[in-house]
């Protein structure tokens, strides 16, 4: 169906994302897969491109605020490649807003133009081993020093997205016991560099997809965090969290939109060539009904997820209707990556087939940012059940 989402600014960005991709990621990216992790230099490159700054105000060496519409073309040509950025969207779509929303004017001074540039990228530290989705469960401390000047922060987290790549860690932590009447009390957020002494890397942890990003355990010991770099107010840590959610789901919605939109093209382009009885496999009927019923998923997905993105840059984008984007584009997403799967017989199982790696990446889309059944919840809960 005809998009009405993208002016000629977006599509001129997406030529540039494009060619970008096919020179500085495609042809390394089996490499980084199997470094789990891409280099460093990568968002030095980023940073050159201006998309490390986007939302940073002009005045800090960003880009000023701009349309959520420019993310969403990256996502739409990292997916056509199936390829990532590494932490990039935890880094800029997750984690900057909370600068964005919470740092004083000598934190933005000090942060900002730094992250613009890619010269620093960002991680946040939440889940814990035993803590998981339950934040007010979190046990990492942050002890205010007798003389008030720093805190000391000690705990391990897991899971953590990023971290090896990043100069610059967000820490939820209890500064706080929890209040008789509100076990979400107690939390801050606080901005800590990933090379302060006590800040140590655990292990580097094998994951199932999306092998090109770092997910590491963390533990701090004794690590003295200034009071300065404390972010918002002390105790407030969890009411900051919600905050950009909305925007959090969003992106994993769309993304899984365009994943699966790209997951038709390869399928296209494998029936189409690969001959079976001496016809190609895209000649059977059960081909064309196959990818059929993809289309129309996906079609279906795409206008929802391109509401969505309407809905955010004017403001209007409710926690609810985010959830709905995420559950659905995530879902579709899982079926429609299976179909083209399977329409590539054994060879959609090997990891040389871009297939393979969509369906591998694909999967934790339904549990990170808040699982499928979490989704439902929010749901009914906005159907007032």
């Amino acid at each position: 169906m005809k998009r009405n989402l993208f002016t000629q600014e977006h599509e001129d960005f997406r030529e540039t994302i494009r060619t970008f991709i096919a020179k500085e990621v495609t042809p390394f990216y089996a490499d980084w897969e199997r470094d789990n992790r891409v280099p460093r230099e990568l968002f030095h490159k980023l940073g050159d491109l201006g998309v490390m700054g986007f939302d940073i105000p002009e005045e800090y060496g960003g880009t000023g605020t701009i349309s959520y519409k420019f993310q969403a073309v990256m996502d739409e040509e990292t997916s056509r490649a199936a390829v990532s950025f590494g932490h990039y969207t935890v880094s800029t779509g997750i984690v900057l807003p909370y600068l964005l929303r919470l740092a004083n004017e000598e934190q933005k001074q000090r942060w900002l133009p730094s992250i613009a540039t890619g010269e620093k990228t960002l991680c946040i530290a939440m889940t814990e081993p035993g803590t998981g989705s339950d934040l007010a469960g979190i046990r990492t401390t942050a002890k205010l020093s007798d003389d008030g000047t720093h805190y000391i922060l000690n705990g391990a987290k897991t899971f953590i997205t990023g971290a090896v790549n990043s100069e610059l860690c967000v820490v939820v932590a209890r500064t706080s016991a929890p209040a008789e009447d509100d076990r979400r009390f107690g939390l801050s957020l606080m901005v800590v560099p990933t090379d302060a002494p006590g800040f140590e890397y655990g292990r580097k942890l094998e994951k199932l997809g999306l092998r090109a990003s770092d997910t590491s355990e963390l533990s701090f010991t004794d690590v003295k965090v200034p009071v300065a770099d404390l972010l918002g107010e002390q105790d407030k840590g969890f009411s900051y969290l919600g905050q950009n959610l909305p925007r959090e789901r969003l992106s994993i919605g769309s993304r899984g939109v365009a994943s699966a939109r790209a997951a038709i093209e390869f399928a296209k382009a494998y029936v189409q060539e690969r001959q079976v009885f001496g016809k190609p496999v895209a000649a059977f009927q059960n081909t064309k009904f196959v990818l059929a019923e993809c289309s129309a998923e996906v079609e279906a997905a795409q206008a929802l997820a391109d509401r969505g993105i309407e809905l955010d840059d004017s403001g209007e984008l409710t926690a609810a209707d985010a959830a709905r984007i995420k559950l659905f584009g995530t879902e579709v997403a899982a079926r429609v990556i299976d179909k083209c799967l399977q329409l590539h017989g054994g060879y959609g199982y090997m990891l040389e087939y871009p297939i393979a790696r969509l369906y591998a990446d694909t999967r934790v889309s339904r549990i990170y940012g808040g699982t499928s059944e979490v989704m439902k919840t929010i749901i009914a809960k906005d159907m007032g059940l």
